[in-house]
């Protein structure tokens, strides 16, 4: 299917591996210029080169504050305007919620809400501008169900996600749309620092504690990167222009609410 966005630049964030990677693999595979975003240099260049289609790398932490401008303005210099950004970020460290200090909930808000916020606001008057945006920030599951241990990562996304459901309301008359991937139970490195403190805390294997959350899934596997980017490709298409202020979970049917 084309996805109608070749030739379009896209700023992928967090994309040297994971989901983030999946998304921005996807993106030019579609045909967009992607701009690979990793705070190592030379991993964001390695995943350029391997996802190919003319992809580019802009190293740069977005939980620091001044290095944000700087990544959207290399990632302009190399490919001009930025028509798709996909926020993305390390998640927060897991455990029990009075187990985390306020050092830590600044950190996680300063990584995982502001961040997002700060670089959508950095791309904005440039959609404005052309009359089109797509805008796609990943999220997680635990917005719509709360899992154990993952009450930090709950609750600052969970404010992202109000800020952006307000902003898909504020720009969807200009050709913005705005909506949220969540993903569940994915076998990434975010997810084996889970399992690992799981098996920790409760004195079991690491592999016991991963195959007991792949056994949760209906699907009764963990999620994969290339079940992912595919989602984040349609929603970054123009057959994707009437879904804004969306949350879409990709998680084998772990979620059980019923909207």
């Amino acid at each position: 299917m084309d996805l109608g966005i070749s030739g379009l630049n896209a700023l992928v964030l967090g994309s040297s591996q994971g989901l983030g990677f999946s998304c921005a693999k996807a993106l030019a595979e579609a045909g967009a210029r992607v701009v690979v975003n990793g705070r190592d240099q030379k991993k964001a260049e390695a995943a350029a080169t391997s996802i190919g289609h003319g992809a580019a790398a802009v190293a740069g932490d977005v939980s620091d504050p001044e290095g944000r401008a700087r990544i959207v303005e290399e990632a302009r210099a190399l490919t001009g305007p930025i028509s798709i950004l996909v926020t993305n970020a390390g998640g927060p460290p897991p455990g029990p919620l009075e187990t985390h200090g306020h050092d830590v909930w600044l950190k996680a808000l300063e990584s995982n809400m502001l961040s997002a916020i700060d670089m959508v606001r950095l791309v904005l008057p440039g959609m404005r501008d052309a009359g089109f945006g797509r805008i796609v920030n990943v999220t997680s599951f635990t917005v719509r169900e709360p899992y154990p241990n993952m009450g930090l990562a709950t609750g600052v996304r969970a404010g992202l996600t109000g800020a952006m459901a307000s902003l898909a309301r504020e720009v969807a008359a200009e050709g913005i749309t705005v909506n949220n991937l969540l993903p569940g139970l994915m076998d990434t490195g975010a997810l084996k620092r889970v399992y690992d403190a799981q098996a920790a805390r409760e004195n079991i294997t690491p592999e016991a504690a991963k195959t007991r959350m792949a056994d949760s899934v209906p699907m009764k596997r963990l999620g994969e990167a290339d079940d992912f980017g595919p989602v984040c490709a349609f929603l970054c298409s123009r057959h994707a222009g009437y879904m804004t202020g969306q949350n879409i979970t990709v998680d084998g049917g772990l979620v059980r609410a019923l909207l």
